[in-house]
This record gives C-alpha cells, sequence and structure tokens, in this order.
C-alpha cells in the first residue's frame, strides 16, 4: 500500500506531521479529514514516491534504476543499531521512529519512514522490508522474518548484524591486499609506456644521423617503441574488444560455470576463490539455521550467494540430495569442490545437534586462512612487481646509454 507523508492542521490550528497509509492521495486525505484533521501537504514516500497515478509499482520501479539507500557498510550499521534497540526492550515501531529522526540523509529518513508506516499498518517487518528488494536482499528479509516468527528478533538481528560486518571486513581484507600490486602495476605500466614511446625515440633520432651499428638491445628497444607508437591504438582496440567478448561470453551460463570450474584449478588464486566462497556460504547457512528457517530453504537462499557458478551447481545438487533425505555433511562430502573442512563440521554439528554454532565455526576458520593466504600473495606480489618494474626500466635504461658508451670508447 502506498505511504503518504503529510502536514496538516488540527482543529485548534496546530500543525501536524506525519506518515500514513492510503491506497491514493484522495484516501489519505479523507483518512486525515475523518480524524479532524486540515490536509495543507500531502507527498508520497519511499518506493512510491516516483510512480504515476494509475501505474502498478513493482512496475514503475523495474522500469528505472534506483539508487540505493544503503551500501554494504551502512546496512550493517543500522541494522546494528536497530538491533541494539529491539534487544534493549523497545517497540519495533519506536526503533524504527527514533532511526527515521536520526537519519542523516533524507531518503534514508524517507525509507525508514516508510518501513514504520508500514509496520504500523499491521504488515509485519520481513513483509515491509521485502516491498524494498533493491535494499534488503531476500537472505536478510528470511532472518528477518524467522526472527519474527520465533519471538527473538533481537537476537536474530545482532546476528545479521555480526554475519553482515564480518563479511565487509573480509572483502575489505581481501581488497586491501590487492590494492597495493595493483597501483604498482598501474604506474609501473604508465611509466614504460612514457619511456617507450617518448624516451626511446629521441634515443634513436639522435643516433640516426650516426652510421654506426647499434646495440642489439637498442634495436630492440627502438623497434618495440616503433611498434607501440605505430599500433598501440590498435593493440588497446583488441584489448577493448576481448574485454567485452569475455564480458559476454560469461554472460552465458554454460560457459560461465565451466570458467568458474576452471578457475578453481588455478593454483593459488583457485584455492583462495574456493576458501572465500565457502566462508560465505557457510556462514549464511548458519545464520540461517541458526534463525530457525527451514534447511532446504537456507541452502537455497546459502548457494545463491556464491558468486562462483560451479560452486553454486554442487551447493545446489546437495540440496537435491538433502531433499531426498540424505545428511546435510554426506551430500557436501560428495561435492569434492567445496573444502573437507566444510563436510567434517557439519558432520560434528549433526552429531552433536550444533549445526549452526559449528557451521559458523567453519566459516570463522575459513574467512582466516582467506585473509591469512591473501596477505601472503599480496607481501609476495609487492616485490616481485618492483623488481619486475626496475627490470624493465633498467632495460630502457640501458638501451639508452649503451650507445652513449660505445660513441664514448670510438671518440677515446
Amino acid at each position: 500500500m502506498p505511504v503518504y507523508s503529510f502536514e496538516a492542521l488540527t482543529a485548534e490550528g496546530q500543525s501536524r506531521k506525519g506518515v500514513i497509509d492510503a491506497d491514493s492521495a484522495k484516501a489519505a486525505r479523507g483518512m486525515l479529514r475523518a480524524q479532524a484533521l486540515v490536509p495543507i501537504k500531502l507527498e508520497a514516500v519511499g518506493a512510491d514516491a516516483a510512480q504515476p497515478p494509475g501505474k502498478d509499482g513493482a512496475q514503475q520501479q523495474g522500469g528505472r534504476r534506483q539508487r540505493r539507500v544503503f551500501n554494504a557498510t551502512g546496512l550493517g550499521v543500522w541494522t546494528r543499531q536497530l538491533a541494539g534497540l529491539v534487544s534493549s526492550g523497545l517497540p519495533l515501531e519506536r526503533a524504527l521512529s527514533s532511526l527515521a529522526d536520526e537519519a542523516e540523509r533524507e531518503n534514508e529518513h524517507q525509507l525508514v519512514a516508510t518501513l514504520r508506516a508500514e509496520v504500523n499498518g499491521g504488515s509485519t517487518f520481513a513483509r515491509a522490508l521485502a516491498q524494498h528488494p533493491q535494499e534488503f536482499s531476500d537472505i536478510f528479509v528470511a532472518v528477518i522474518g524467522a526472527g519474527e516468527q520465533s519471538g527473538n528478533l533481537g537476537l536474530v538481528l545482532e546476528r545479521l548484524a555480526d554475519d553482515l560486518e564480518e563479511q565487509q571486513a573480509l572483502k575489505s581484507k581481501l581488497i586491501g591486499a590487492a590494492l597495493y600490486p595493483a597501483i604498482v602495476t598501474v604506474v609501473a605500466m604508465v611509466i614504460v609506456l612514457f619511456l617507450v614511446a617518448y624516451v626511446v625515440p629521441q634515443v634513436a633520432h639522435v643516433f640516426a644521423s650516426s652510421k654506426r651499428a647499434l646495440p642489439i638491445l637498442t634495436v630492440i628497444m627502438i623497434g618495440i617503441s616503433n611498434f607501440v607508437r605505430s599500433y598501440g591504438w590498435l593493440l588497446l582496440i583488441a584489448l577493448v574488444l576481448a574485454a567485452l567478448g569475455g564480458r559476454l561470453a560469461l554472460a552465458n551460463a554454460v560457459f560461465r560455470e565451466k570458467f568458474d570450474a576452471a578457475w578453481l584449478n588455478v593454483p593459488i588464486l583457485g584455492k583462495l576463490a574456493r576458501s572465500y566462497n565457502t566462508a560465505r556460504f557457510a556462514s549464511t547457512l548458519a545464520m540461517l539455521s541458526a534463525a530457525g528457517v527451514p534447511i532446504l530453504k537456507a541452502l537455497q537462499a546459502a548457494a545463491d550467494t556464491l558468486s562462483n557458478r560451479a560452486l553454486r551447481a554442487d551447493a545446489l545438487d546437495a540440496l537435491v540430495l538433502v531433499r531426498e533425505g540424505a545428511p546435510l555433511a554426506s551430500a557436501l562430502a560428495q561435492k569434492k569442490r567445496f573444502p573437507g573442512l566444510l563436510a567434517m563440521f557439519a558432520r560434528l554439528g549433526e552429531q552433536t545437534g550444533q549445526l549452526p554454532v559449528m557451521l559458523q565455526r567453519a566459516a570463522k576458520q575459513l574467512g582466516t586462512e582467506v585473509a591469512r593466504r591473501a596477505m601472503q600473495l599480496a607481501t609476495l606480489l609487492e616485490p616481485l612487481l618492483i623488481v619486475a618494474m626496475g627490470l624493465a626500466v633498467m632495460l630502457i635504461v640501458l638501451a639508452v646509454l649503451l650507445p652513449i658508451i660505445q660513441l664514448n670508447q670510438l671518440v677515446k
């Protein structure tokens, strides 16, 4: 149901502001008049603000791309704040009202106000969140729904905030580990291209008038320089076309699954991708099962978080085996792409009746391994890149200096 923010006057002439649920703006004004209020200003809020009259909200939302209110970090912070308020005994409606009042941005205020209005109108919190799929994923909504059904919304919100923060921390570590090597690589390429495209031709021009044979390294470097200057734009176009072709190929589901399967076999990087995806899968599965979500639904949702299509296919195959009556540990053990650690912890969890705890331990251990391997790889790459850059610059400098040394010897 659409939500409207209003400003109205009471019978005493006092101004009152708030939000109201109504099928249309006309119905909203009628409801305000029924409360002895005179509407002055009425505006649609949230996802309904930009909908033209008579059009369905979902269709309008699907026809344009909306900018997200929360990024990954912001969603984790907001969930933590809501968890703290609900866990302290504050009713959900008052907690949402407090968060709406404290929102620093207008779009965040409108979103939370819309959620509060929908909850006030009798909707469950999970259903209210589901009306904003661009902000809250299916997993987020499923966990909230399970928390509402079990009566432990505060605890579930705490676990959800923990999971969001852990995923963001792991992603930040991976980005941080890759950032320095990426910067060094870009800087090295820019320097080498500048030397090859500008410095080397100047040297070639200086020694062109001499009838002496140039050193082989200088000849090679001049040839590379001429090639880059003459055909560099063709190389650039070829790289762009290759990137576009690769992107189109990866859009094909069959090719993407084969590519992801091959990627898992790449030394070092394949193991890193396997551990990262498995850590995310185990963490999501642990959170959902702890919240009381049925295991089949939890497996489906956890499989959807896997960015590697080959691992996602294995997770869905495991789902089929569990649906047919197989234990979770046995189903995961049959899929060799998943690390054996996951099946081992799942087996311990099923034997002890503490499956969520054991899955969370597996996720934590795998996440720690991912961070450690990423830091080791970055530590190894940094000196290698610097050495490679130094060698490239040294060869170019030698190509420039060798003719000068040769002429100096002739003069002597």
